[in-house]
């Protein structure tokens, strides 16, 4: 990881991403919702997998493409990894019971956030990946008091 400026950092390869979500993992502290944006292949997954490996998952973590969601129940909290990319309509999320795993003892990743739009919750915190030469920018921006808090913590963490 390099080049960080304000909130943003250029990660060169896949290990970066997943030491990235490890520094995510690091800094939220539950009830936490963060939307991973960016077009296939940016690496949301590998993100993903980052945040969980940092909370000490040392299973496979797969992309929820038809599943919809994956849960990680881990020692303090639940990890749910959502990926909306196959979504037909925002109200089938309703079908999911989609409130019931937004609490304070979990922290929610959702790819593919807009196909749940007027539905899911405001995000704390927006991830938003893109090609950068070889590798990928990271910016965040936070919506929330919460995530203001999360973004800060991220600053610091590389200090």
């Amino acid at each position: 990881m390099s080049q960080e400026s304000e909130n943003s950092i250029f990660v060169a390869d896949e290990a970066a991403m997943v030491a990235f979500g490890h520094r995510l993992a690091q800094v939220v502290e539950g009830g936490e919702v963060v939307f991973l944006n960016g077009d296939l292949g940016m690496g949301k997954t590998t993100l993903s997998r980052g945040v969980l490996r940092g909370f000490g998952h040392q299973g496979s973590v797969k992309s929820p493409t038809y599943t919809l969601v994956e849960p990680y129940e881990l020692d303090e909290l639940t990890v749910f990894h959502f990926d909306l990319y196959r979504l037909g309509d925002p109200e089938e999320l309703e079908y999911l019971g989609i409130r019931d795993y937004f609490t304070d003892q979990s922290i929610c990743l959702i790819e593919w956030p807009e196909r749940g739009e007027g539905v899911l919750p405001v995000a704390d915190l927006l991830l938003n990946i893109s090609v950068e030469q070889l590798g990928r920018r990271i910016n965040w921006q936070p919506q929330t008091e919460k995530g203001r808090l999360l973004a800060d913590k991220l600053k610091l963490s590389d200090n």
